[in-house]
């Protein structure tokens, strides 16, 4: 094997010390095992620290319940509501200025809309940035800003701070950062995975989004007894540490280690699984030719512009599905713990932690919920029929949810946890296989460079409707929950049929290839559907 130069191509620090103890370099399967666990702690992490916020809810603007008179039997979930902080400041009866006064719920879900409205515009900024800039020093800054801004707005406990403008202004800082992961995220998993399989590869990949729900949810709550302000820098730290990780380890590109572009090469990658030896010889000679080549590494690359990638076909009706899919997902991510703590379960309330802990369920049945879709978009060779089955279902399960939720514990469980997996199931598929499907679409060309840049635009509409879904929940709550899942269940029938056109060239293609179809309906309709998951028609 000739000699590298690992420093020209920008090879990670962690990979060369790894090659120096080792001797010789990595395979080619190693490193794509690496990338989907690297990346997965990295978007796990970015989740984790957004989880903080939901968990504090009812410390910062308490509400009194009534007592009963037949405590609950205490449980790893269910406990009855009792005095869980016992700090000088008596949060559980006072509270926290700004957020314990009459105006105090509107207080929070403006806290959540400004984050997420942030995050919105800085995904369509970030999305051509990462298709621009080294993806793994991108990736790097985000995470360690969006750990420094969740640990500062932890501080304002500590610090006494009681400022709405401050924890505003904390909040908006760490959505811009936050905006930087997954497109980086999603472009690093294309620039590695062909198509085959992408939807269950991805669909069992983006369980990060869940694991990372579900640890900072449980992180922040574990902590809360010390104070909410460590329900913030515990995450923080945990963010600002896999920032750490990806900047040793994370190689965004094939060619960052010596291997061709994977995207050029991957249906005979895929064709002849077992020819390793045949692809690294191939990367050997790609890899001469580059040091010949101006554009090395990963930070010569060709972009695209925004509007060149809205024009690809199927994403502006998936950007726009996702954001009455985000919107839903959202509100459960920012709000559930805060209705489970108000809201009487079997009779009987159950604590800020307690609420905390038992909303990561919710998760669980997304990372089912994720798997499937992918598992199904697959099969059917159709992500969009399987989106908008899944946004259907998911009224029926959130309806079930809202009346029988309260019946039993065990009750209050499955109907979640189904819920859980009809919510997230889309917004899973959409975020990953789609918008990776999208962003190798036939239409670029070749230009395989686009990935961040299609991922931000369908993320950052996606976002738009995740801050508006929290912010009327904040007003919607105080009117009563019911209008709250009248609005979530009126978002998922929205998203489904924004995705009817694309359903029906599916179908069309599927079942009714003997209707007459116009030249123009098969331009905007083939590469929508088809071509998405079809290898053989880009050969």
């Amino acid at each position: 094997m000739p000699q590298r130069s690992d420093t020209m191509r920008g090879t990670p620090p962690g990979i060369l010390l790894l090659r120096r103890i080792r001797g010789k370099d990595l395979s080619l399967s190693t490193y794509r095992y690496a990338i989907l666990l690297i990346t997965f702690i990295a978007y796990a992490c970015y989740h984790a620290s957004r989880k903080p916020s939901s968990i504090v809810k009812s410390v910062l603007d308490p509400e009194k319940k009534a007592d009963s008179e037949h405590p609950w039997p205490i449980g790893e979930f269910f406990v009855k509501d009792e005095t869980m902080i016992s700090d000088k400041n008596g949060l559980i009866q006072e509270g926290w200025a700004p957020f314990n006064g009459k105006d105090g719920t509107s207080k929070l879900g403006e806290i959540d809309v400004a984050f997420l409205a942030c995050y919105a515009l800085g995904m369509y900024v970030a999305g051509h940035l990462g298709d621009t800039l080294d993806l793994r020093l991108f990736l790097t800054s985000g995470m360690i800003g969006s750990g420094i801004f969740v640990g500062l707005f932890g501080m304002g406990y500590f610090w006494n701070i009681h400022a709405f403008w401050f924890y505003l202004v904390m909040q908006m800082v760490a959505g811009l950062f936050q905006a930087t992961g997954w497109p980086s995220v999603v472009a690093v998993i294309g620039n590695w995975f062909g198509k085959r399989k992408r939807g269950l590869i991805m669909g069992i990949w983006n369980a990060h989004t869940s694991v990372g729900n579900i640890s900072g949810s449980l992180l922040a709550a574990s902590v809360l007894d010390f104070g909410w302000g460590w329900s913030f820098i515990l995450p923080g730290a945990l963010i600002v540490l896999g920032g750490i990780l990806v900047f040793l380890f994370l190689a965004a590109y094939p060619e960052d280690v010596g291997f061709s572009c994977y995207q050029r090469s991957a249906s005979n990658i895929e064709a002849v699984p077992n020819d390793e030896e045949a692809h690294i010889e191939k990367g050997i000679r790609a890899e001469r030719e580059t040091y010949t080549n101006p554009r090395r590494g990963s930070v010569s690359r060709t972009s695209i512009g925004l509007l060149q990638a809205s024009m690809i076909p199927g994403v502006i009706p998936f950007s726009l599905c996702l954001f009455f899919s985000k919107l839903v997902a959202y509100t459960f991510l920012y709000w559930l713990p805060f209705y489970l703590s108000q809201t009487e379960i079997g009779g009987e309330y159950v604590s800020v932690k307690t609420a905390g802990n038992l909303s990561t369920l919710f998760d669980v049945g997304g990372i089912v919920g994720g798997i499937l879709a992918g598992y199904i978009s697959d099969k059917l060779r159709a992500r969009a029929i399987t989106a908008a089955s899944f946004m259907y279902l998911a009224i029926p399960s959130m309806l079930l949810y809202r009346l029988y939720g309260n019946v039993s514990q065990t009750t209050n469980i499955v109907l979640m946890m189904i819920a859980g997996l009809f919510v997230n199931g889309p917004y899973a598929l959409i975020t990953t296989a789609v918008s990776a499907d999208l962003g190798t679409h036939s239409s670029l060309r070749g230009n395989s460079r686009a990935l961040a840049t299609v991922t931000s635009i369908i993320d950052g509409t996606g976002s738009v409707g995740a801050a508006l879904g929290p912010l009327l929940t904040g007003f919607l709550s105080t009117k009563g929950w019911d209008h709250v899942f009248g609005m979530l269940m009126l978002g998922a029938l929205i998203a489904g049929l924004l995705l009817s056109q694309l359903v029906y060239a599916e179908f069309k293609e599927k079942f009714g290839k003997s209707l007459p179809v116009s030249n123009e309906q098969q331009s905007l309709e083939a590469p929508a559907s088809q071509p998405l998951l079809s290898e053989e028609q880009q050969r």
